[in-house]
């Protein structure tokens, strides 16, 4: 049986039902937590039928396909700030892919052309304490450069005015910089299990002009048996004998410039039926 392309989104969680903005800050929770009331509160997605073969190209929306949520005010007076998780360890050209569907569902989204801030966060990079203990010498970085070019291109286009990465201490970064045309403006790295970031990277970030900024998210944001028990156990949404891959998650956010206030934050995720 074919895969088949699945849509999620959890609609602007500031206007969502209490219990979301209740919810954990931890963003696997967030997003589970805002994605099951979303899809409570919206008519039932049809599961997909038998029908649903190779020849299949429409993606299935849970919940059904969203209603742009755009902006109040003009888009100039708003810092917009995406997270893009590639979850899995897909081909390369899938990546470059889904990298430019993520950017474009945020920005039909949100009714605008332009994201101020992109931070992409790679499958199997965690930033450690010591700034070296996870970084093997065997780490893909061919990989790494393919996805981070296609965020090149979107700056180029106009689309995205800033790059970010996450997770790259020292080591990673050393080998990634000498290869970009862009260099990325800002390092979302992961403190959570430490106090102090790494002294070596204080210089070397200050030295190549990169901005340093935490983040409490999980690397595994939507972890492939949750995301199975949302949509079959829970909800009946989807066969059992169908299993659920997700490939991405984008956080967006959209603030408010002159109040500090998120007028609009949600996620939009793509998973994969098989």
């Amino acid at each position: 049986m074919a895969s088949i392309q699945c849509i999620l989104n959890t609609g602007n969680i500031m206007t969502a039902a209490s219990e979301v903005l209740r919810s954990p800050p931890k963003s696997s929770t967030e997003l589970i937590t805002s994605l099951r009331s979303h899809i409570r509160s919206s008519p039932p997605s049809p599961p997909p039928s038998p029908s649903l073969s190779s020849t299949t190209k429409s993606p299935l929306y849970i919940p059904l396909p969203p209603t742009p949520e755009p902006l109040a005010e003009e888009r100039s007076e708003y810092d917009v700030t995406v997270k893009l998780f590639h979850l899995s360890s897909a081909p390369t050209a899938s990546h470059e892919t889904h990298t430019r569907d993520a950017v474009k569902r945020v920005l039909e989204n949100l009714g605008i052309e332009t994201i101020d801030l992109l931070i992409l966060s790679l499958p199997g990079i965690n930033f450690d304490a010591d700034d070296f203990a996870n970084e093997d010498s065997t780490e893909d970085v061919e990989a790494w450069l393919a996805t981070y070019q296609t965020l090149e291109e979107l700056h180029q286009d106009g689309v995205i005015s800033r790059l970010g990465i996450s997770e790259f201490g020292t080591t990673r970064l050393e080998k990634l910089l000498p290869r970009t045309t862009i260099k990325p403006s800002v390092n979302q790295i992961n403190v959570r299990d430490c106090c102090v970031v790494p002294k070596p990277l204080i210089l070397f970030a200050k030295q190549e002009g990169i901005e340093l900024l935490t983040h409490n998210d999980c690397t595994d944001i939507l972890p492939q048996e949750t995301l199975q028990n949302v949509l079959v156990d829970e909800f009946a949404l989807l066969g059992e004998e169908r299993k659920v891959m997700p490939q991405w998650v984008a956080k967006y956010t959209a603030v408010i410039r002159s109040r500090g206030v998120v007028e609009n934050k949600g996620y939009i995720a793509m998973a994969e039926i098989h």
